[in-house]
């Protein structure tokens, strides 16, 4: 079984830039497909990206753009990178791992979930 641990979440302001990290243990990270998702107060949790194993990418349309998702299989890791940071990206971004196919679309059932990292975005 994995465990997943966020970091890198903090207070910035607007038109910053920020990467958050996704530290898996317990098993390699390799063996995952990695996603982030993110939950704002009184809003239901998003989508925002998935990684497969050969490190194909898939956005939510609404982060196309200023998210990127990459990972470091190496160092157990999953990272997004968010620019031009904007008040309405406040919220907990959790990391996920899953492995099971959902759908065509390369959606994914995700199992195994961090505890999430706040990220709060300044006027």
């Amino acid at each position: 079984q994995v465990q997943l641990v966020e970091s890198g979440g903090g207070l910035v302001q607007a038109g910053e830039s920020l990467r958050i990290s996704c530290i898996a243990s317990g098993r390699p990270f390799s063996g995952y497909v990695g996603g982030w998702f993110r939950q704002s107060p009184g809003k239901e949790r998003e989508w925002v990206a998935t990684i497969t194993w050969s490190a194909s990418t898939h956005y939510a349309d609404s982060m196309k753009g200023r998210f990127t998702i990459s990972r470091d299989n190496a160092k157990n890791a999953v990272y997004l990178q968010i620019n031009n940071l904007k008040p309405e990206d406040t919220a907990v971004y959790y990391c996920a791992a899953g492995t099971i196919l959902v759908d065509s679309a390369e959606h994914y059932q995700f199992d195994y979930w961090g505890q999430g990292t706040q990220v709060t975005v300044s006027s």
